[in-house]
Order: C-alpha cells, then structure tokens, then sequence
C-alpha cells in the first residue's frame, strides 16, 4: 500500500489523471455485458491485468480496481455473494500488480442497480458497502472511488460504509484517507433534478473532501456542470471530473464509442482550466485516450519524476562558483538594469532561415534588446532554435534566447544540446516543457518528457556549477543565463505560483510571462510572488490580429486568456485593418499600464503573424521607446 499522505500531498500539487475504463475494455476483448465482469478477477486475471497494464503505460498516475459490482447484494444476482471476499481481494492485487509502488491503487465502489427495490432495507445495503470497503482497504488500496451513484441517498450510504471501514479496518478517518464520492451527471437532469448547491452541502456534511462527477455525459456535458460544483465547494472540496468517451452508437449490434482520443484530450485542457484536481475517463474510454489526455498534462505541469543517480567515487567533487550573470552574456548584463524588449523570432519550417535572420536584423536596428527563438512551438517541426541563434549571431550583433524544451528528447540528449549551445557562444537560455504533440502537425510523435521545466532548471543550474546532469564534474562550466516562463492568468493559481518559486528556488535568473491582457491578473500574481525571491520579470505582449485571432487564443491555446470586453473591443472594429489597429491599441494599453509595476523589468512581445512592424507600434504608443 502506498502512503496515504503521498496522495493527499500529490493531489494538493497537480492535476492528477486516473484511468478510464475498465468495462468497455473487457467488451471489446468478446466478454459480453450479460457475464459479471467483477467475476474475471478469478477466471480471467490476466486480461484484467493487461487491460490495467495499458492504462498504466498510458500514463494514468491513479489505477482503479475491477470491482465496481463486487458487492455482497450485486454479486448475489449472479449467485457469486459468497465470492465477495475473494473478488475484491483479487482486484486489488492484479491493480497493485500493474502499478507497481509508483501509481496510486482506488479500489472502486459502484452502486448497487436495485437499490429503489431495496430502499427500506437500508441497514442491509450499509453493510454490504461496508463488507465490500473493507476487503478493499485491509488488501491495501490508497482510495476509495465511490463512483457513478445515481443518487444522493445511495452515495450517502456508501460513504458512511466506507468511512466506517476506515475507522475500523485501517484506524484512519476522512481527514487523512481519501475516499472520493462520485456522483452521475443523470442526478442534474429529469424528472426530480438536484442543484449543485443541494449535492456540494450533502457531500461537504458528511466530511468528504472530495467530490467526483462521473459518467451520465460527455465531455460538452461535463464541462457545463463542473464550473457550477466547483463555485459551490470553493477550496473545500477537491473535485474529480470522468466523463464517458461522449455518446455511444449501435454499430453491427456492439456499443461503439466515437470520440477520438484528440477530443478527450482537448476537453482535458478545458477541464483543468476549470479547476478540476482530478481527470480521467468513464464509459467508453480507453488507454489510448488516456495517453492523449496524459500528454496535455505533462506539457502543463511536473510528471513522475526521473531518478538521476550520482555516479559513486572516492574524489570529493569540485563544484565550481556559477560565473557572474553580467559575465555570461550581453542579456545577462543588461536584464535587472534597465526595461529591456525581447521579441519572439519564428524559426523556418523549411532550411531557408533569410525572412527568420532579416527581422533581427530589423529589430536590432530598432533598439530592440533580444530576440526569442522558439523550439518547436505548438508542437511543430522547425528549425531548430540553436541553428538559427547561430545564423542571427553570425549576421546580427543582437541578443539571441534560445528554448530548449522538454518534450521531445530524453534526459541525454537534453544535456548535449545543453553543452553544444555553450560552445556555441549561445548563452541565454528559456527553459519550458513544452506543448503535447497532439496540439501539432505531427499527432503519432512520441512525447518524452522525461524532466519539466522546473528539472531543467536544475540541470542547467549544475552545468554552470562545472557538474553534468548526474552530479559528476566537468572539465570547465557552462556560462547560461537561465529563465523561464509562467502564466499570471492560470486557472489554478495556487499551483501556479507554487510551481513559479519552485522554479526560482532551482535557479531561474529572470521570468517571461504568458501574453495578458488583464492588468488586474498581472497585479495579483505579481503580489502572490512578492514573498519569493526577486528576479527580473518579462510581461508577455501579444498584440492581436484579428477578432478571429482573439476567439482562437482564448478558446484553443492552452493557458491563454482573452477577457470577454477586449474580445468585444476586436469584434466592434468594423474592418480588419481596424482590427489589426485595435490590437496594438490594446497591447500598448496592456505594457504601458504593467511598466507601472516596479517588479515588471521589461517586456517580451509576440509579433502577430511574423509582422515585427507592429512591435515598434506597440512600443511607441505605449511610451516605452
């Protein structure tokens, strides 16, 4: 059994993603839905096993056992009551065996389908929960998933047996293991609908700090009920969201499923920007959608971390002094100094770089401080960034940022590109992990992600102290001047600033922000940052292009946000050319009232569609040049 706590302190730190589902999978292996699926446990262990197995190499951190019907009063529909005992032990020990001692076991509880027939016998239906919960925590779960309860009055039920299990079998209350209660979307709708209001009071009385919707809907569906549960339960309860695979179709007699994997990952992004705490899939889903959805979440925030071992040896290791930052390169002198203005270079798609060399030509001529060369934004194939700071360096005297990011190679070959950019002359540094694969041109690339940007962080940080990634000298030490990114507008802020200063505390030297629009985000999270160590940060300036441009970024960007009256403002302009005006209107509006701010130390602005132009539009209107 893994640590309770561990759970609680990983779901208080990130999205956590769960499996999906266990049904559909048996079905499409030829078990047919009139056979216990609960049963396979004993008669067909290893097709339960590999179907776990594949959620769990697809990326799921949360595995769920196969006992949704492993109930005393369920199972007694197929005469198998007195197998109780020995199916949920079982379920358990085929999911421990797929996870291993680094994913989280939830031994599922489903509600019992007779329960309307069954309602005067309350005290029988408590115990059978009872019964079940119990096989399930003395075999070692790390939560319960109280999941798809098609009522309020049988979930209550469920969780007080739980939560009585725990009491007795492992001496542990609600406080301190989690038991989550997950209720199905039908609740919501027909006849004699609940209000989300209603569900979040019951639940939050019975001292459940979770709350789960499940099943019942799609993605669409889920996504207009989450935000009415999660303003109801504030920062009390922790909230997890399953949808189905969307609405099934009677293909040839077999229920079929029709979203694709792009869809369940896409909604992911959508769920989390809501606030969900926890993600994963029901009806209809399966491992490959499942690794779809984990790709999105690694891109946003830290997956399972990466052991790297120290080689043993008998020298005392020589960690050198990191060089000092107005040493390491002309940014470096200059960031902190005075408000500086890096600007976003697109490298080629193709080997020409001549258009990508020429704007920093133009922008070096301008005054502009730096540019910023991209690695593989929105999980595109280009030039590389290191190849065209190189052209700009040999044809230009300006600064060059080059991002590495974490996505697309492994722990090795990040510290060889790392070193060959030193050797280069290429200091300056952005470090990201950057955008899933899906979101490109090329959705069957294999997304590694072996580090986040907040690893990268200090591995660079050791290169520059004379250490390779494993702790092991050099013969000499990078000289990288280090920075990041982050997202004033994120909707998990919390999370956000935690991940900010995690950063900083591994040795970011300067921050760029996601494009804002929204002066009064900025101004909370730079005070949420005020307690963390100081260092020079960029505000992110994206001018828009178009009313288009506007719904695009804020619909479809992972972390963008476009206030609803500055995508107003776009939609009134009455020709694109007005338009185009517009959004450099409200780009200067946006810099000039964050250069107020005596953290903002400079700007790092996004030329809409390669047009460098209007950077020195934005600038001028906005007094800074």
């Amino acid at each position: 059994m893994m640590m309770n706590t561990t759970f609680l302190d990983a779901v208080r730190e990130r999205v956590l993603l769960a499996d999906g589902a266990m049904g559909t999978e048996l079905y499409s292996r030829g078990f047919f839905v009139n056979r216990c699926y609960d049963e396979l446990n004993l008669s067909n262990p290893e097709s339960v096993k590999e179907i776990l197995e594949q959620y769990a190499g697809s990326g799921a951190e949360i595995l769920t056992t196969n006992t949704f019907g492993s109930n005393r009063i369920h199972l007694a529909s197929y005469g198998l009551a007195e197998r109780t005992e020995e199916i949920n032990r079982k379920g358990v020990e085929l999911a421990r065996q797929a996870a291993g001692q680094n994913l989280f076991v939830a031994g599922s509880i489903g509600p019992i389908p007779t329960f309307s027939s069954l309602h005067k016998e309350k005290e029988a239906i408590l115990d059978s929960f009872r019964e079940q919960a119990t096989y399930l925590l003395e075999s070692g779960v790390d939560l319960l998933l109280l999941e798809t309860f098609p009522s309020l009055e049988q979930l209550e039920l469920a969780f007080k047996g739980s939560r009585q299990a725990c009491e007795v079998s492992i001496k542990m209350d609600v406080s301190s293991f989690p038991i989550i209660p997950s209720i199905s979307l039908s609740v919501f709708s027909g006849e004699n609908p609940i209000s989300h209001a209603h569900v979040v009071q019951s639940v939050r009385s019975w001292g459940a700090r979770f709350l789960g919707l499940n099943c019942g809907g799609g993605p669409p569906e889920m996504l207009e009920e989450l935000p009415l549960i999660i303003g109801e339960a504030g920062d009390e309860l922790k909230v997890s969201v399953m949808p189905n695979a969307g609405l099934p179709k009677i293909v040839e007699g077999r229920t079929l499923y029709m979203a694709s994997p792009e869809y369940m990952a896409e909604y992911t992004r959508r769920f989390v920007q809501k606030g969900a705490a926890i993600v994963g899939g029901c009806c209809g889903t399966t491992p490959r959608m499942i690794k779809e959805m984990c790709s999105f979440l690694r891109s946003v925030q830290p997956g399972r971390a990466i052991s790297i071992r120290a080689v043993d040896t008998k020298d005392e290791i020589e960690v050198m002094q990191p060089i000092p930052i107005k040493e390491r390169s002309g940014f470096g002198r200059i960031i902190g100094e005075k408000f500086a203005i890096s600007v976003e270079l697109d490298p080629p798609k193709g080997i020409n770089a001549e258009k990508s060399v020429e704007g920093a030509k133009f922008l070096y001529e301008h005054g502009i401080d730096a540019v910023n060369i991209a690695d593989g934004p929105r999980a595109t194939g280009r030039m590389s960034p290191t190849a065209l700071a190189l052209l700009v360096k040999q044809q230009a005297p300006i600064e060059t940022i080059i991002h590495i990011c974490a996505r697309d190679r492994n722990l090795l070959a990040l510290q060889m590109d790392m070193i060959s950019a030193n050797a280069l002359d290429l200091h300056n540094l952005m470090l990201i992990t950057g955008d899933p694969p899906k979101m490109g041109l090329y959705p069957d690339s294999t997304a590694v992600f072996d580090l986040d940007a907040i690893g990268l962080v200090r591995c660079a940080n050791l290169l520059n102290q004379g250490l390779d990634f494993a702790h092991r000298p050099l013969r000499d030490q990078t000289s990288f001047v280090i920075g990041v990114g982050c997202n004033p507008a994120a909707a998990d802020l919390d999370l956000e600033v935690r991940r900010y200063e995690q950063k900083v505390n591994a040795g970011a030297e300067y921050v760029f922000s996601q494009p804002i629009y929204d002066p009064e985000l900025l101004d909370t999270f730079l005070q949420c940052i005020a307690p963390i160590r100081p260092i020079p940060f960029f505000v992110g300036i994206l001018p828009l292009a178009s009313y288009k441009n506007a719904e695009f970024l804020h619909n479809e960007v992972p972390g963008m946000q476009v206030p609803n009256e500055i995508r107003e403002r776009m939609r009134l302009a009455p020709t694109k050319e007005a338009q185009r005006e517009e959004g450099i209107n409200i780009a200067a509006e946006a810099l000039r009232e964050a250069a107020r701010n005596p953290r903002v130390k400079g700007a790092y602005i996004f030329p809409p569609f390669g047009r460098y132009a209007s950077i020195l539009d934005v600038l001028e209107k906005a007094g800074i040049r």
